[in-house]
């Protein structure tokens, strides 16, 4: 109790949750890392590599689905995040192609974590493909931001736009995936700017 009959709280509880907070990204970041690589990778491994023990690690993620759908849901809050972040910064048609790029990215890392993403769904009996509506979400914004500037044609909706880029999901992620993915998005690139009313 503090000199007034009050609650003193302790001093030490920003570190700890500092800390806290460090070893649950040092557990996702080398959990991206490991399970890219192999779905069926021992979690102790994963701890170990991250360098928490097992009572830690536990304590943030008390199953391999609810490792594998953390580290899922921040790959598509970053994704999703960037397009009002390059909308600040760049004109919408830059922003749109830049985004697209960061889409090839999470394509190509979703890729590695595919078997990882189904097993933890279908164990957890989750959307088969989670964090989708925030992805259509973060595209609608881009597109509706090109479409107010004129800088891609009218009528391109985020279905059209998703059919259009599906194929950087075939692409071998195992290969040198960038120039073919880069050449891929800027021909989707170019047909969505066919016809836009700036040109």
């Amino acid at each position: 109790m503090g000199p007034r009959g009050g609650r003193v709280e302790p001093k030490d509880d920003a570190p700890q949750r500092s800390d806290a907070q460090r070893n649950r990204e040092r557990i996702l970041e080398v959990a991206l890392a490991e399970l890219t690589c192999s779905p069926d990778v021992p979690l102790s491994v994963i701890a170990r590599k991250a360098g928490v023990g097992q009572g830690t690690f536990y304590r943030n993620f008390p199953s391999r689905e609810a490792l594998v759908l953390e580290i899922h849901r921040r790959e598509v809050r970053q994704l999703t995040d960037g397009a009002a972040e390059l909308l600040a910064v760049r004109d919408p048609a830059r922003a749109l192609r830049e985004w697209m790029d960061r889409l090839a990215e999470f394509a190509m890392a979703k890729t590695g974590l595919a078997d990882a993403l189904r097993q933890a769904t279908s164990a957890t009996g989750g959307p088969a493909r989670p964090g989708y509506s925030l992805v259509v979400a973060a595209i609608e914004l881009l597109l509706d931001a090109n479409h107010k500037a004129g800088t891609i044609r009218p009528g391109v909706t985020a279905d059209d736009f998703v059919l259009a880029i599906a194929g950087i999901f075939q692409i071998d992620p195992n290969g040198d995936w960038r120039p073919q993915a880069t050449r891929l998005l800027d021909l989707v690139m170019d047909g969505l700017r066919a016809g836009a009313p700036s040109r």
